[in-house]
């Protein structure tokens, strides 16, 4: 399977199998959209599961980034899990990662970009302000290419993702499932998640948390870096 422009997609949990091509992909999301209205987060996880295919969950192994992890982890264990290292993490952030991972045995693949942090920092002035217009570039360099270049060299059919509608303005507009980068189906199975359900989450299931995470591409909360707002 490569693209839903360019394949068919069989949906296992539906009786008869579910054909999506081009003309049909808006109806067909907004009626999934519809159908996983009233759906638990663990039920729509459950859902993008089921779907045929190659799967990943992306995580930044930030603020409640176990949750998920944990979530897909209890339904289908060893699925490939992406993550974007900027090499601008914290110390603590790297402790986390480890830490959850050897926890939940996640199956990690990471991808970094072509610069290093150290290479840019000592020849590139660092990490610009997000007022100078670099960032942009910065963005780019350090989250955008090796997310795009992952994307590509893994071909996945279904992606996963953390992100809840409460965190920015563009993600308020979002819906639970959509069309994204490269044909991908992108699920948010926590869209409608507030931080109190995060907290709640970790507790209930004795998961640890990360309080120092800082992206250099957003710097501020409630900023995008651009990844998702990325389109075909």
């Amino acid at each position: 399977m490569n693209t839903l422009t360019e394949q068919h997609l069989t949906h296992s949990n539906q009786s008869e199998a579910e054909i999506i091509d081009i003309e049909e992909s808006q109806s067909y999301f907004r009626d999934i959209n519809k159908k996983l209205k009233d759906a638990t987060a663990e039920e729509v996880v459950k859902w993008a599961l089921s779907i045929e295919g190659k799967i990943i969950v992306t995580t930044n192994f930030g603020p409640q980034e176990a949750v998920l992890l944990h979530m897909v982890n209890q339904v289908t264990p060893r699925i490939e899990v992406l993550w974007i290292d900027s090499g601008y993490n914290k110390p603590e952030t790297y402790k986390f990662a480890d830490d959850v991972t050897k926890k939940l045995d996640l199956n990690l693949t990471v991808y970094t970009p072509v610069v290093s942090a150290a290479r840019r920092d000592a020849i590139m002035d660092g990490i610009p302000n997000i007022d100078n217009h670099a960032h942009g570039e910065f963005s780019e360099q350090f989250k955008l290419e090796p997310f795009k270049r992952a994307m590509k060299e893994i071909n996945a059919d279904v992606w996963l993702t953390a992100v809840r509608r409460e965190q920015t303005a563009v993600r308020q507009k979002m819906d639970t499932v959509t069309l994204g980068p490269n044909g991908v189906i992108k699920v948010s199975p926590l869209l409608n998640w507030t931080y109190n359900d995060m907290k709640n989450y970790l507790e209930k299931n004795n998961l640890p948390d990360e309080t120092r995470y800082f992206d250099p591409t957003k710097v501020e909360a409630g900023r995008e870096c651009g990844l998702h707002t990325l389109s075909n």
